[in-house]
């Protein structure tokens, strides 16, 4: 006989003969309606960032313009301001989104102040937004590169922003020789582990928690991205300090998570005597990751103690240098 209940995608029960929910474009669409107050958060955030970049560059007081001296017009880099702006609002967004799920994954709290079926809609619109976020920045920076190329003709100009934005390798100059791909990896990985939420029910529940779990390299390669190219935070100073400091939420949640998952099927339990070999190998492997979790967070704490956290040496006398040579015909 079978069961008069069936688990869904998410592991609960729902009885036999209730239909589930229409298809995925259908949630997708329904997660979308409910993104747009998120969306329009991070709208308004990024115009304040952008403010505030903008304050900053007309008081002389920008990093952007201490690295690139050139670049102390806001009138005329506007662009890039913008693409700085939605970076950082990205950046933010991507740092709840993780905080979220690693929240739902891991040990769950006493007390919350919301449901968790609302803290899981939250966490799929931040998501949703994040992307959107993560590719206008994308966007505003191969605009700034259009906007910069005017030694060539239309045509030109616009392929030229378009690989130095979106093909991986392409970009040769200075740090972004690496920063960028990095941050081409980032936006690459986001968008189809983002979306695959709303296929789980065709590729099944196993195969997506295992898929979804990479979302925190996604984080990670932003983080990295941002630590190498973000030039406001490209001194050794408080703003570079501040970064490093909040990724020990997220760091500790991870560790927390990885020690104490909330799927029972999740739990370092040691195998059983005359476990077969993959099986012990893939015991030892869960447990180093848990060891490298840890280490992490004590390096975290080591480094925004110490202070040493890769920033560079604010220059006497800055480079002014533009980003790379103009294209010629």
């Amino acid at each position: 006989m079978t069961s008069d209940t069936r688990p869904d995608e998410d592991g609960a029960v729902t009885p036999a003969g209730r239909r589930r929910p229409a298809g995925d474009r259908v949630a997708l669409r329904a997660d979308l309606r409910s993104a747009v107050p998120d969306a329009t958060a991070a709208v308004v955030g990024t115009v304040l960032v952008f403010a505030l970049l903008w304050a900053r560059m007309e008081s002389g007081a920008s990093d952007t313009v201490a690295v690139m001296p050139f670049m102390d017009d806001a009138g005329t880099y506007w662009m890039y301001l913008l693409s700085q702006a939605f970076g950082w609002s990205g950046l933010l967004w991507a740092w709840g989104t993780v905080m979220l799920g690693l929240l739902l994954s891991g040990p769950r709290p006493g007390r919350l102040p919301v449901t968790r079926q609302v803290l899981e809609r939250w966490h799929r619109t931040t998501s949703l937004t994040t992307m959107a976020l993560m590719f206008a920045h994308a966007l505003m920076f191969a605009a700034e590169l259009v906007r910069y190329e005017t030694k060539v003709d239309w045509a030109e100009r616009l392929w030229v922003a378009f690989a130095d934005t979106f093909v991986p390798g392409w970009y040769d100059s200075g740090t972004g020789q690496v920063a960028i791909p990095i941050g081409q990896g980032a936006l690459y990985l986001a968008i189809p582990l983002g979306l695959l939420f709303y296929v789980r029910h065709r590729i099944g529940a196993n195969t997506w928690r295992r898929l979804h779990r990479f979302v925190i390299v996604v984080y990670v390669l932003s983080v990295w991205h941002t630590l190498l190219y973000g030039t406001n935070v490209w001194y050794g100073e408080w703003p570079r300090t501040v970064l490093w400091l909040l990724q020990l939420p997220v760091a500790a949640l991870l560790l927390a998570r990885l020690v104490r998952p909330a799927r029972r099927a999740e739990r370092l339990d040691l195998p059983k005597r005359g476990a077969g070999t993959a099986r012990q190998a893939w015991w030892w492997g869960r447990a180093a990751g848990r060891v490298v979790a840890g280490a992490v967070v004590v390096g975290l704490v080591v480094v925004v103690v110490s202070g040493r956290d890769g920033g560079r040496d604010r220059p006497a006398h800055p480079p002014a240098t533009a980003p790379h040579a103009q294209e010629t015909d």
